[in-house]
C-alpha cells in the first residue's frame, strides 16, 4: 500500500476465495455476493494466495456459507494451529522472498486436501454456460446427477451460495474480461457476456460493483 495512505479499495464478487497475508499473520478473504470497501493502512504489505474453485473448504474445514462477505483472521477459525502455521513463514522485507516463503508454506498444508471434484466440474459447467433455453439449476441436476437438495448443499458448502448467484457472478466476469480487452459498445459486450439485453447488464453491474458498465470500461482502459 502507498506509505502516504491508500484510499477505500472496492472489492467485487469473482466467485474466488483468498488467504491473505497481512501483518505478520493470515487472514480469510470469504467468497463475496455484493461489493466490499476496505481500507488498509499506509505502508501495509498484502500477499494473496487465492484458492482454486471449490478447494477452500477442505483446506480450511468449514463451509463457505459461514465465511460470504467476512474478512476475519485465520487464528478465528484455527486458533493455536494457524499461528504455527504463521511461524513458519520467513520474514524478509523483499517481497519476493517472502511470497516465495508464504507459497512453501502453504503448499505444503494443501497436499493433505483433496479438492471437491464433482463441484469443481459444477463450476466449469457453469463458466460454459448452460444450453441455449435450459434452465441453469435442472440443467446442473442431470448434469452432475445429483438432487436438487444435495446440489444446493453442495454448493453453499464450496461456494458460499447457490448456482444461480455463481452463474450471475461468473458472467459478470465475462464481461469485464470482455470489457478488458474490447472498446465494443456496451450493448454488444452485453450480448457477447451473455445477458438478455443491455438493461440487464447494467442492473446486474450496479448490483454487483455499484458502477454502470461505463464506468468500470473506462476504469478498465485506465488503469
Amino acid at each position: 500500500m502507498d506509505p502516504a495512505g491508500s484510499p477505500p479499495i472496492v472489492v467485487m464478487p469473482d466467485a474466488t476465495i483468498d488467504l491473505q497475508w497481512i501483518g505478520g499473520s493470515f487472514r480469510i478473504a470469504g467468497p463475496d455476493k455484493e461489493p466490499q470497501t476496505e481500507v488498509l493502512a499506509a505502508d501495509e504489505v498484502v500477499i494473496g494466495l487465492r484458492f482454486h474453485p471449490a478447494a477452500a473448504t477442505a483446506w480450511l474445514g468449514v463451509p463457505q456459507v459461514e465465511l460470504v462477505g467476512k474478512r476475519l483472521s485465520l487464528d478465528d477459525l484455527w486458533g493455536a494451529r494457524a499461528r504455527r502455521l504463521a511461524s513458519r513463514v520467513r520474514a524478509s522485507d523483499n517481497l519476493e522472498d517472502l511470497a516465495c516463503s508464504l507459497e512453501q508454506v502453504v503448499a505444503e498444508k494443501v497436499a493433505s486436501h483433496s479438492p471437491d471434484v464433482p463441484m469443481q466440474a459444477a463450476y466449469r459447467l457453469i463458466e460454459r454456460g448452460p444450453p441455449p433455453d435450459a434452465p441453469l439449476v435442472p440443467w446442473l441436476i442431470r448434469a452432475l446427477e445429483m438432487s436438487e437438495r444435495t446440489l444446493r448443499r453442495r454448493f453453499d458448502e464450496s461456494f458460499g451460495y447457490g448456482p444461480k448467484t455463481l452463474d450471475r457472478i461468473l458472467r459478470y466476469q465475462r464481461f469485464l474480461r470482455l470489457s478488458s480487452h474490447s472498446n465494443s459498445s456496451t450493448a454488444m459486450l452485453a450480448a457477447e457476456a451473455g445477458y438478455s439485453d443491455q438493461a440487464h447488464l447494467v442492473r446486474e453491474s450496479r448490483r454487483l460493483t455499484g458502477s454502470t458498465p461505463r464506468q468500470i470500461h473506462h476504469l478498465l482502459h485506465n488503469e
